[in-house]
């Protein structure tokens, strides 16, 4: 039996501006994790530069692990669950039939991220959602008890497969030594200092690693949050929950209880190194990205703190836009189309560059949407989407509800 459900925003017309925030505050923790592998081909390999080796560069690498890696990308696909729903009540009111709308949009983000892995960034994950968007769209007029159960079910399958395979398998059969991974990190460096024809075929050589990790770990959990953030919008969570003080203390407690001892473990035993260490973070990542909503959603709602919203909600709100120009900053930045830093960058550098470069985002964000509607991004993917041309300057008086499920690594 189809549910229906009918989402209540910040006006009765407008948009869910938390859910906004929480997309950009998402969209920052993504960059941490990210730019450590746009600046070297270190992290990729599962090794540490050894040009970085003071004490520093250890409690950055320490910090990373335990605060943002596994923890981001969920936030982010909880929310591109949420926006699945808004999407579906943005197609009832114009009339649209929702699937071919969704199937296009799906296509459009599949070809935007094709493009991404290309030209960009090897690292992308919207190929990975757009395919994963598919099985959500069969499962759209499922209950949430169904979609809470088979999102359990997911991830306790990850989680037992993670397992044996750190109980039974050797990683030395198929993984290469360190001293060999150490000679391809230093390889593969200079390969990102190279010709454009060298970066492109650099991004298309960790294809075969992409599939593995999608198929295998970040695309199933992926469709865990998305079910989950499904449910999630059905019931108007944002709607209210910023009054929600005394649930939002248990969510912090519970999330910060679980999810920083598991992110101290997941570091301390290697991070993607350990297998163990990733079935640690499957199980914990999700309490600490909670903990992460609900203490966002606290300070937002302080009235003390509105300018925090005020200042994550642009990013958020053309996140695909975002995304894409992290890329772009990082190919700028450390690759031989730009400056060629790569290589160059220390772990505690590289977090403070990426916090400035998200400050400049906001900035520049807040001043795009006071002229237009849409991110460039978003403008294209819409085009495709809907089959026409939206406006592209910003009406005073708009309140589009239009919220792009976009995504990030």
């Amino acid at each position: 039996m189809t549910q229906r459900y009918s989402l209540q925003t910040s006006t009765q017309t407008g948009r869910v501006h938390d859910v906004d925030a929480l997309r950009g505050f998402a969209l920052l923790g993504i960059f941490v994790v990210n730019i450590t592998f746009m600046a070297s081909a270190y992290p990729g390999n599962l090794v540490d530069d050894p040009n970085f080796t003071a004490p520093i560069d250890d409690v950055a690498r320490f910090l990373v692990a335990t605060l943002f890696s596994m923890k981001f990308y969920l936030l982010f696909s909880f929310l591109f669950g949420y926006s699945f729903v808004l999407q579906m009540d943005a197609a009832q009111r114009a009339g649209a039939a929702f699937v071919p709308r969704m199937l296009r949009r799906s296509l459009g983000l599949f070809i935007i991220g094709a493009g991404h892995i290309a030209l960009l960034y090897s690292g992308d994950v919207l190929t990975t959602y757009a395919v994963i968007c598919l099985v959500l769209l069969a499962m759209h007029q499922v209950r949430d008890r169904t979609a809470l159960l088979t999102s359990g079910i997911i991830y306790a399958l990850v989680t037992l497969s993670l397992i044996v395979s750190a109980s039974f398998l050797d990683r030395s059969m198929f993984m290469p030594s360190h001293n060999e991974a150490l000679a391809n990190a230093a390889a593969q460096t200079q390969t990102m200092l190279g010709t454009p024809a060298e970066i492109i075929g650099h991004h298309v050589a960790g294809l075969d690693l992409l599939i593995i990790q999608a198929a295998s770990l970040q695309g199933p959990t992926a469709l865990a949050m998305f079910l989950i953030g499904m449910i999630a919008a059905r019931r108007n969570l944002f709607s209210q929950l910023g009054g929600q003080t005394k649930l939002l203390q248990r969510i912090q407690i519970i999330g910060f209880t679980v999810g920083l001892p598991g992110g101290v473990l997941y570091a301390w035993l290697g991070g993607d190194t350990n297998t163990w260490a990733t079935a640690v973070s499957v199980v914990t990542a999700p309490f600490l990205s909670a903990g992460y909503v609900a203490t966002l959603i606290r300070i937002m709602h302080a009235p003390r703190n509105r300018w925090v919203r005020t200042a994550l909600a642009p990013v958020g709100r053309i996140a695909l836009t975002n995304y894409l120009a992290q890329s772009l900053v990082g190919l700028v930045l450390f690759s031989g189309v730009g400056i060629g830093l790569a290589g160059r960058i220390s772990p505690a550098w590289l977090i403070v560059l990426a916090i400035a470069i998200f400050a400049a985002q906001a900035a520049v964000s807040a001043w795009w949407l006071r002229r237009h509607t849409y991110g460039p991004a978003e403008y294209a993917l819409r085009c495709f989407t809907n089959w026409s041309r939206p406006t592209r300057k910003r009406a005073p008086s708009d309140t589009s509800v239009d919220l792009p499920p976009t995504a990030s690594s």
